[in-house]
């Protein structure tokens, strides 16, 4: 798979997922709110990591810079 996220993308998501646990591990969400926001954060890492979004490539979107 060809890598479609840009910098920019990859650190909003990681910021987003670092607040969604530091919310959770102080307990301002808890219960079935929590588990899925964790697990969307858990998403955000996994597709930071790799700098690939599945959901980005049935419309077309790359937030990645053009190599020259």
């Amino acid at each position: 798979m060809k890598k479609n996220m840009g910098n920019a993308d990859r650190i909003i998501r990681l910021i987003i997922a670092a607040i969604i646990v530091v919310l959770y591990a102080t307990n301002t969400i808890t219960g079935t709110l929590g588990i899925v926001l964790l697990v969307l954060a858990g998403i955000f890492v996994f597709t930071s990591l790799f700098h690939i979004c599945p959901l980005y490539f049935p419309f077309g979107i790359k937030t990645n810079k053009k190599p020259k």
